[in-house]
């Protein structure tokens, strides 16, 4: 027996099962063990034996070692060693039906979720988060982005069950690399509202997916359903980002990343974060001059709330309208800081029933108290008051 023969997918772990499949046996086996063999073995195995069918496979012995892993899971993983073994390719995609993606909405917190955690993945809609990152690229290793990207794409197609009434994006590799151009074939047909471009550093990378996307659309009859967030990870990126920023209609927000863009700085990224100021201001303003949202860089310490709090604060006063979350515990602290405060609320309010005083009465001069109100101050209220409405505050009605 040639171990070249011998393939895996699949990782160790709750909700998730390792298949490995020996390519020269002739006829079809499958060996299932699984810790919930007694309850659902049967059902586990005719799983396994459907996505050989409809895969077209009719030779070689799988084994399975299951540890509760759902029906889907159980299909991305034989299909990934299906594929690796070189008895299929993409299957014919079936196109979920899903809610098209909205463009201005609230995006406080986006959880990145490794792409090939299936156990992350089918509980993470009861977090809370505006949008979830099923990530493709740095979180998952190179030998394991088959797996990844056939475990996302499944669990798109499934989404209507784990991710109810959430924005779902998913986080490309670069397609300046060897896996993108294969991610975008097979990801954009699952419709993802969403595609995280990691790395831009220039408009030409944004053309290059779009063109790329609107092929693939084309193909499957959804044409303009998938929307960009280029992330800015780098110096070229930052000194390019209102062009980036302006590259396609696609383009829903701009994100920044702080870690690869002080590694490619050459420096530390610290805890006040005084080396990535410029930078994420060049990001809020590009964003800006596009009409689309900027979106903070990740708080690594899920350890220190106060922190994180203090830097969403900041990132709010910037100009960013949300910040990437690593841990579902740091949702709530990240929404408590994007929200405006009682006091905020409460002076909107103010400067609009003034300024409808003054239209009624029709008075050019608006004032409230000793101070002047002019047409940015009254605006500025008019949104703030938008997005309270947003965040659900009450005893906004009439406004």
């Amino acid at each position: 027996m040639s171990m070249n023969s011998i393939f895996q997918s699949g990782l160790e772990g709750k909700s998730d099962l390792i298949v490995s499949m020996d390519a020269s046996v002739e006829g079809l086996t499958v060996q299932v063990e699984s810790s919930v063999f007694r309850l659902f073995g049967r059902q586990i195995k005719e799983a396994v034996e459907k996505t050989l069918k409809d895969l077209g496979v009719t030779k070689g012995a799988v084994k399975v070692k299951d540890d509760g892993a759902l029906d889907h899971i159980i299909a991305a993983r034989v299909e990934a060693v299906v594929r690796k073994a070189g008895f299929a390719t993409i299957p014919k995609l079936r196109v979920p039906s899903r809610e098209p993606a909205v463009k201005d909405r609230l995006r406080r917190s986006r959880l990145y979720l490794p792409g090939n955690q299936p156990d992350l993945m089918i509980n993470s809609g009861l977090f809370g988060a505006d949008s979830y990152i099923l990530d493709l690229e740095d979180s998952v290793a190179p030998d394991q982005k088959l797996d990844a990207r056939v475990l996302v794409r499944r669990t798109l197609e499934m989404g209507h069950l784990f991710f109810r009434h959430c924005e779902l994006i998913v986080r490309i590799n670069p397609l300046s690399g060897p896996y993108g151009r294969d991610d975008l074939a097979e990801i954009v047909p699952a419709l993802p509202h969403i595609l995280l471009l990691p790395k831009c550093e220039s408009a030409e990378d944004i053309t290059e997916a779009d063109n790329q996307t609107a092929k693939i659309e084309r193909k499957y009859d959804i044409a303009g359903r998938i929307l960009f967030m280029p992330l800015i990870e780098t110096v070229k990126g930052v000194l390019n980002a209102q062009s980036i920023a302006a590259a396609s209609s696609r383009n829903i927000a701009l994100c920044f990343g702080a870690e690869d863009f002080t590694r490619d700085l050459g420096v530390t990224r610290t805890r006040e974060g005084k080396e990535t100021l410029h930078a994420r201001t060049q990001v809020v303003l590009a964003a800006k001059v596009a009409g689309i949202q900027a979106i903070d860089t990740v708080f690594s310490d899920i350890a220190d709330e106060p922190g994180l709090y203090n830097s969403a604060i900041e990132a709010k006063s910037m100009g960013f309208v949300g910040k990437g979350v690593i841990h579902p515990s740091q949702i709530p602290t990240v929404h408590r800081a994007f929200a405006p405060t009682h006091e905020e609320i409460e002076e909107a309010k103010k400067i609009v029933d003034a300024m409808r005083k003054a239209e009624q009465t029709g008075s050019g001069v608006v004032a409230l108290g000793s101070k002047m109100v002019d047409v940015p101050v009254a605006e500025r209220a008019r949104k703030l008051i938008d997005l309270a409405k947003k965040h659900g505050t009450p005893g906004l009605e009439g406004f």
